[in-house]
């Protein structure tokens, strides 16, 4: 969420930025209801400061036993206006906040100007794909063939979009996350594994809520959401806190199955694991001091990306434009793989920083040297979607008879060097 203060104040450059992310968004009645809402509370207060007057009086004219009968009545009417002006002020308040929701946070300087994902910049490629001698199957019928996943099964017992995982299926699929979670805390992350259901408050804390509503699974008759991500729970951890700034970089990893309506995108992707409603994911999120925010997210990103460099999968990143850009971001970097069966390079991490976005939302706050609290930057990437990793193995590792060769990075954990 973004300062009101600052939007009121610096009215011109917020509506620019906003422009540059295509957003219609008007701020007329924001900027409307906050000189409304100081207004009001200028009169509040100057009718409290009269009452507490009047009251002074009244206490001195009963000490000397004089009438005060005009006074008290006079302070009776006072009570009335102010209570009717303190729910005028509620209501403003909440409406003001409800709109403040609805703002996406404001781009940074360094993100290039593009309409949508077309004008996104590449910024480095690791790896070139590699030319197959025979023509090369997609990784939903490597799958199939090799018995590792079903989609029919997973339409069976739920529907669409959802995926059953069968023996070397399920223990590359927890391989590469045992690999992800092992190469993230040997670099410093503290691991945490949180529920998979939030409820509202901690959704509108990381920006879900209100706009993300339709693609998110509520639990009927509950404050409950099914998590779109572990950036929901674990950036939750410190809401409401006060943290040390000697703390900074806070660094976290969670593995969380994720769920996803995915409203709007019926016929994209609907086969295979690129486009599930329910998927498995490694997260990584950091707390930061807003000094150094931006050189954590250089590091974010490598850090995710060393999991495709062990994995010795060909990739590219990409720095959205601002016409790309999530509502929650100032700046995102995707990490893409490349998929044979597309021919193209897919998105298999996204690594933001939210500047104090988030923290705003949630109220996180550090305490610095002098005292002062002030609001942490908070950021956070895949490192990496699962389900999408295991098929980018499925496609790039496959063998011309039909098997895939497990990556050298994974043998340790699947047992076996050859999937067959």
């Amino acid at each position: 969420m973004l300062d009101l203060k600052f939007v009121c104040e610096n009215i011109d450059v917020v509506e620019a930025k906003l422009k540059q992310r295509n957003s219609k968004i008007d701020l007329t009645e924001v900027t409307t209801l906050a000189a409304q809402r100081r207004a009001t509370i200028q009169e509040v207060e100057s009718r409290k400061a009269r009452k507490n007057a009047a009251s002074s009086q009244i206490a001195v004219l009963k000490r000397a036993k004089q009438n005060a009968d005009s006074i008290i009545a006079e302070m009776k009417e006072e009570s009335d206006k102010i209570k009717v002006l303190d729910e005028q002020l509620a209501a403003i308040e909440a409406r003001l906040a409800e709109l403040m929701y609805t703002i996406p946070n404001l781009i940074d300087d360094s993100v290039p100007y593009g309409a949508d994902s077309n004008e996104n910049v590449e910024v480095r490629r690791f790896s070139a794909p590699r030319e197959f001698g025979f023509d090369p199957l997609p990784h939903w019928e490597l799958g199939e063939n090799l018995n590792l996943i079903s989609a029919a099964e997973g339409a069976k017992i739920t529907g669409a979009r959802f995926t059953v995982y069968h023996g070397l299926g399920a223990r590359l699929e927890r391989s590469v996350m045992n690999l992800m979670l092992d190469t993230h805390t040997a670099n410093g992350y503290q691991e945490v594994f949180t529920p998979f259901m939030v409820h509202r408050d901690s959704m509108y804390g990381t920006g879900q809520l209100p706009k993300f509503e339709e693609d998110m699974f509520a639990v009927k008759d509950t404050n409950y959401y099914l998590i779109p991500t572990a950036e929901v729970p674990v950036t939750n951890l410190h809401r409401n806190e006060i943290l040390k700034e000697n703390d900074l970089t806070i660094k976290y990893c969670a593995y969380s199955a994720c769920f996803r309506a995915e409203a709007g995108s019926a016929g994209r992707d609907t086969r295979g694991l690129i486009r599930q409603h329910q998927f498995n994911k490694v997260e990584l999120v950091k707390f930061s001091h807003p000094d150094k925010s931006w050189e954590e997210l250089e590091a974010l990103t490598r850090d995710a990306e060393r999991i495709l460099q062990l994995l010795k999968l060909p990739y590219r990143v990409v720095c959205l434009c601002s016409g790309d850009v999530g509502f929650s971001s100032a700046k995102t970097y995707d990490i893409e793989v490349y998929m044979p069966s597309y021919g193209k390079y897919l998105e298999i991490s996204s690594c933001s920083n939210f500047v104090d976005f988030q923290a705003r939302r949630a109220n996180i706050k550090y305490r610095d040297e002098n005292g002062k609290t002030k609001l942490v930057h908070t950021l956070n990437g895949s490192g990496l979607a699962i389900g999408r990793t295991v098929a980018a193995i499925l496609e790039n590792y496959q063998n011309a008879d039909g098997s895939v060769t497990v990556p050298e990075v994974l043998k340790g954990y699947m047992g076996v060097d050859i999937i067959k």
